[in-house]
């Protein structure tokens, strides 16, 4: 099996991270992988996308720091020749890998169901959505190690619960519980034991059930009004209503909605 992989119904995907043995660490073979799933869903979109972590311990430890990880070696040599490129270029990659699967055009939900350190832990925040098992952990633990977060967390971190409580995570590195992550705003659902990424896929459900141009744009505003000012949110926002409307894809819900039925939206092209 590969160290990712990807599976598909009528309109959700799942992405796995599964290196259980390793609670699902990241290495380069997982990137790779990683991006053998992305090129796929890049020909064909799902409604939603969830990823989760194989096993039940672990949704991912963060990046593998073992020998065995050729990364780790390379960053060795960088650091005792004092060369920068080759780290640059490993957190290049690293970034870019991580942007294209949370910039994906659809809602991206992390099903949590385990632990989640280090760069599992960013990965998590930089999802759309969060799903966690109520035995789940979060901790941005690169501190311990001499390290900061370098795949996104601290941006995502932050805007999901502000600069001083993010501050207190990443320098403290101390674990979250599950059950805490809500209480501050990093996880939007606790499951039941076990059942996470059963909860993940209802969420994707309810989400995938309605108009998936309406989601897309909606979803489009969402991510980038924090980075604007009122004015340019507003319209922003405008634009992608205005490019909605025109797509036709109300009519289909207004007349089943005035019909009394359940809409049948298509799928944008």
């Amino acid at each position: 099996m590969p160290t990712v992989f990807l599976e598909r119904d009528e309109s959700i995907a799942v992405i796995t991270f599964n290196r259980p043995d390793k609670h699902n660490a990241f290495n380069r073979t997982f990137w790779n992988d990683l991006n053998i799933c992305l090129d796929d869903l890049d020909l064909k979109l799902p409604r939603v996308l969830i990823v989760t972590g194989a096993g039940s311990q672990a949704f991912s430890a963060g990046f593998d720091i073992s020998p065995d990880n050729p990364q780790v070696s390379s960053l060795v040599d960088s650091v005792i020749k004092g060369v920068r490129q080759p780290v640059e270029d490993l957190i290049r990659f690293i970034r870019t890998s991580v942007d294209r699967l949370v910039t994906l055009p659809v809602p991206v939900i992390a099903a949590v169901n385990g632990l989640a350190f280090g760069a599992g832990a960013e990965l998590a925040v930089r999802c759309d959505l969060r799903v966690a098992d109520p035995g789940a952990f979060f901790s941005f633990s690169e501190v311990k190690l001499g390290l900061m977060p370098d795949h996104g967390g601290t941006v995502g971190l932050q805007r999901l619960v502000g600069t001083s409580r993010a501050l207190e995570l990443v320098l403290s590195g101390k674990k979250v519980s599950a059950a805490e992550a809500q209480k501050i705003g990093l996880v939007n659902q606790v499951s039941e034991p076990g059942r996470c990424l059963d909860s993940a896929r209802e969420l994707a459900g309810t989400i995938a059930a309605n108009g998936p141009r309406a989601v897309r744009a909606s979803l489009a505003v969402l991510r980038c009004a924090g980075e604007l000012s009122v004015s340019d949110a507003l319209e922003l926002e405008s634009r992608y209503a205005v490019d909605l409307i025109l797509s036709g894809e109300c009519i289909d819900g207004v007349t089943a909605f005035m019909s009394g039925k359940q809409p049948e939206f298509s799928d944008p092209e």
